[in-house]
């Protein structure tokens, strides 16, 4: 199991379950919507897993995987997000002490085959494939809350070669950190070491081989990637 480093000290959290909210940044939708098409608002948390074993914590390369020496997709994108750390294990957590379950944030990367995820969506068929593989889910080191005063107003930045593609704030998030814990302990139930990719803003780009990424929330930390 991956294992995640905490700021300033000598403790690691082991991943367990890995979470993702997939629609909840308004821009962000607008970036996969029809322009005639009138913009919907997700009603409650979009939810898809990553395998624990596609958390990157060591070499910071991320590579689309081969099948029978062929990379099984031609479109990696990027997507930066906020990550949550649980601290303990809760089920039907109550909204209003959803915070006193978070041990921790951390930067992460949910990064995506493009391709792969729109040719399943089209045909009605699941598209994990696209989300879990191998090193597409790069995090960096956490930060205890204790040292975050307010998480929800928080600048997000991702660049890759030194140019900005997304910038966005956390305060922008459809679902509250707080509804999100709510929602998945009611759903799934939650553990220590569970963590949480939040979403993504807008300024997901196509990416090519020997980029350099470069993913930054502002009192959290940065997270440095590089495309083989």
């Amino acid at each position: 199991m991956s294992k995640l480093r905490v700021k300033n000290s000598s403790d690691k959290i082991t991943v367990q379950n890995v979470y993702c909210i997939g629609k909840n940044y308004l821009e962000h939708i607008k970036e996969f919507d029809a322009p005639e098409k009138s913009t919907e608002l997700p009603k409650e948390p979009i939810i898809f897993l990553k395998p624990n074993s596609a958390v990157l914590t060591n070499s910071n390369i991320v590579r689309i995987p081969k099948f029978k020496g062929k990379k099984i997709s031609d479109n990696l994108q990027n997507e930066i997000e906020l990550v949550v750390v649980i601290g303990k294990d809760g089920v039907n957590i109550p909204e209003t002490e959803a915070m006193d379950y978070v041990y921790g944030y951390a930067v992460g990367i949910d990064f995506t085959l493009r391709d792969i995820q729109t040719e399943l969506k089209i045909k009605g068929l699941p598209w994990t494939l696209s989300k879990g593989f191998l090193t597409s889910a790069p995090v960096s080191e956490i930060v205890r809350k204790e040292d975050i005063s307010n998480v929800e107003n928080l600048n997000i930045c991702l660049k890759i070669n030194r140019e900005t593609k997304q910038s966005a704030n956390t305060s922008a998030m459809i679902f509250k950190i707080s509804y999100i814990i709510y929602y998945l302990s009611s759903v799934f139930g939650l553990k220590k070491g569970d963590i949480i990719f939040t979403g993504t803003p807008a300024g997901i780009t196509k990416l090519n081989t020997s980029d350099k990424i470069e993913a930054e929330i502002e009192n959290i930390g940065k997270l440095n990637v590089v495309v083989e």
